[in-house]
């Protein structure tokens, strides 16, 4: 200030003929402060410019894709949906494209143009709108790496100087990939290939003409240009896309023509599957945790899955099929219920919850989850039922009760009791009531009992409330017995059936009581079809899995899955269940799935007051367990609805799909495996006189040595 005010001074000093020198002096003051405050007001602007070295080591956030076993992808993570890729392999038309209308002097500028920016900004002078447009594709690089969205001269300001200093340090075909690789085209998508993908359903490489002009079109506004919001502003910006081209050169006008005559999309593309959510889910609750938020969300993973979708896709389309119907069929059920009780109108009040249903489907031979299903609608319920809904197991637990015999001695052709019992608790276990072997007998022996608050009575029952009496092993799985299973139970004991259902491969706690031979437990459908598995494995459990390898964005594989192996059982105690549970299919309560017509093993199983109903099923190369119940555990409305009748059909047209062009395998039987042909009422050797012959499968040395001594009529 003092320079400024002697400078004064000495000018009014000068005599009044030197009115021209003073003028001049004071020209050059006013430039002087001028060009001091333009520069003192330029380092503050640029004080906090980044460095274009970051440009080098630049990572946008990039897409984590998820894979199936084709490797066609099923879904990804993504804060933004962006892929990188080298310039060669994006299509020239789509380089021509953007440069024809972004910035036609690409090629010849120093990173800037004066010419477009002096124009953009009298245009902005003249709208009294702050300073925009006239941008190159370095500008527009330069803004959308380093700098906000906001519209401000000292925005434009530090484009322009970050422009000019990429454009020293980069050459134009990096500053060309690296834009195309980062434009944003709408609907959370960046980059050329996630757009390729999105309105097209295609690898950018694989793009048309007509399809690069479109996306071109799109960057001043994608939103407003969206073929999806505006089908004709869409066709009209490609045309003029195309007529740029044209008169750039950079297309002839044959080609032109063809362009303009081509569709353009209405929809967005299913490139990214909506199928299996729960399965995407299952796989985003093993991986964050490891990984991380961002690496999982913005790293560019590649996670390969187990999930096969020519399974996953028809599974979920016919489980829906038959649940609308169960649901149909359940309002007509109710509202006739509603009539009777002499309430017209109120059958839809009476509707329950929306039945649900889990399906899920594992490889024996390597755990590999092939399919799965957690529930009908993933947006309104994330639920999923087949590792987190505890339910119970019904009937479907009984091949633990006769692993458990069968390891204590007993054989197919062995006789069991389904006779009526009963069991009081005297407050530390539950106890038989022994001599109660009908219901006369029963009911004499509880009336002590009766009103006794310290002792609780429990009369198991079968289904359809007879007994068979003594009967085979074999043909008591087959038709489901729940008092055979119990009077095993009791045999064998209550913890070994524990023991065994934890060597299959059910994880959670169980409780160790005579109903355990019910499926009283509660078990989840992935644990149950890892168990049935372990049986069709010869006895070799392998925990489930989804994911085969993770890959980072440079190639290098993070993990890749290592198999385990733990043998539980021996290879002839799990073929010879196997092989009874294939009369369960053959002959017992699964045996609407004998239409696939290939060997399969089975169990049907439905809860308690019919709140579960299920039927797990497996060849020697998949297990496929399915549910069907009410999440607030009602029961079906429809008693007659048992997992035979409702879960094995949808069951069976599922697998029906899933096994098409799968070959057909018989269980093969091990060393120390013997057949012999019964009688299958006594399980004695059959005679030519028996009426009913089977081949049955025992361990050698335990076959029946004793020929049928029964009258046959």
């Amino acid at each position: 200030m003092k320079v400024i005010k002697d400078f004064l001074s000495y000018m009014d000093k000068l005599p009044a003929r030197d009115l021209a020198l003073k003028v001049i002096y004071l020209i050059a003051l006013v430039s002087a402060v001028a060009v001091l405050g333009a520069s003192l007001l330029m380092r503050k602007i640029l004080a906090d410019i980044p460095s274009i070295d970051k440009l080098d080591e630049y990572t946008p956030s990039l897409t984590t894709y998820v894979y199936d076993i084709n490797n066609q992808v099923i879904a990804g993570f993504s804060v933004e949906k962006r892929a990188m890729l080298p310039l060669s392999r994006i299509p020239i038309d789509m380089q021509n494209a953007v440069i024809a209308m972004e910035d036609k002097g690409f090629f010849r500028h120093w990173g800037i143009s004066p010419r477009g920016i002096a124009r953009a900004l009298l245009r902005d002078i003249l709208h009294t709108r702050a300073a925009q447009g006239g941008s190159t594709i370095t500008q527009q690089l330069s803004r959308g790496i380093f700098l906000t969205p906001e519209r401000t001269v000292t925005r434009k300001i530090k484009e322009i100087f970050l422009a000019l200093q990429i454009e020293r340090n980069f050459s134009k075909a990096e500053i060309l990939q690296l834009y195309l690789t980062q434009i944003y085209f709408g609907s959370g998508v960046y980059g050329v290939q996630s757009a390729a993908k999105l309105y097209f359903g295609k690898d950018v490489s694989e793009m048309t003409l007509a399809e690069c002009a479109l996306l071109a079109g799109l960057i001043p506004s994608p939103e407003r240009f969206s073929p999806f919001s505006s089908h004709g502003k869409a066709r009209l910006r490609r045309y003029l896309v195309l007529q740029r081209m044209l008169s750039e050169r950079y297309i002839t006008a044959k080609e032109m023509e063809a362009a303009v005559k081509a569709p353009v999309p209405s929809e967005r593309s299913t490139f990214i599957s909506s199928r299996a959510p729960y399965f995407v889910e299952y796989v985003r609750q093993q991986l964050e945790p490891k990984y991380g938020v961002a690496q999982l969300w913005k790293g560019g993973m590649k996670i390969y899955t187990t999930l096969d979708l020519n399974m996953q896709v028809p599974a979920e389309d016919i489980m829906e099929k038959y649940l609308v119907k169960y649901d149909s069929d359940s309002v007509r059920t109710r509202a006739a219920q509603a009539a009777q009780r002499d309430q017209p109108g109120q059958g839809a009040s009476l509707s329950p919850v929306t039945l649900q249903g889990a399906f899920v489907i594992v490889d024996v031979k390597t755990g590999a989850i092939k399919a799965m299903i957690g529930g009908r609608n993933y947006v309104t319920s994330k639920f999923n039922r087949v590792t987190q809904a505890a339910r119970q197991a019904g009937s479907t637990f009984k091949p633990f009760v006769w692993m458990a015999a069968l390891m204590n001695g007993y054989t197919p052709a062995s006789i069991v009791d389904d006779s009526p019992m009963a069991y009081y608790y005297d407050g530390k276990d539950w106890r038989l009531l022994e001599g109660a072997t009908d219901q006369y007998s029963i009911n004499i022996a509880i009336q002590p009992f009766m009103g006794n608050k310290d002792f609780s009575i429990w009369v198991p029952s079968d289904f359809d409330n007879k007994f068979l009496g003594h009967i085979t092993l074999r043909k008591a799985l087959e038709r489901s017995r729940n008092l055979a299973s119990i009077y095993l139970v009791t045999r064998v004991g209550p913890t070994q059936v524990v023991d065994v259902a934890h060597k299959a491969g059910i994880k959670r706690a169980l409780d160790a009581v005579p109903s355990i031979g019910l499926g009283t437990s509660l078990v989840t459908p992935l644990e149950m079809v890892s168990a049935f598995s372990t049986f069709a494995n010869g006895g070799i459990h392998v925990e489930p899995f989804s994911v085969l390898k993770v890959v980072d964005n440079q190639g290098k594989v993070l993990q890749e899955y290592v198999p385990e192996e733990f043998e539980s059982f021996t290879p002839q105690l799990s073929y010879i269940l196997t092989n009874m549970m294939k009369g369960v299919v053959q002959r017992g309560t699964g045996a609407n799935a004998a239409r696939l017509k290939r060997p399969l093993a089975g169990k049907t199983g439905t809860s308690q007051d019919s709140k579960d109903t299920w039927f797990i099923g497996m060849t020697p190369d998949l297990a496929a367990a399915a549910w069907m119940g009410y999440d607030d555990f009602s029961s079906l409305p429809m008693k007659y609805w048992t997992g035979g009748g409702t879960v094995v059909p949808w069951w069976t047209e599922i697998m029906e799909a899933v096994l098409k062009d799968q070959p057909i395998r018989d269980f093969s039987a091990p060393e120390g495996i013997v057949f012999v042909t019964v009688d299958p009422e006594t399980g004695k050797l059959a005679l030519p006189t028996c009426k009913k012959k089977m081949l049955d499968a025992f361990i050698k040395g335990t076959e029946p040595a004793v020929f049928c001594d029964v009258q046959h009529n």
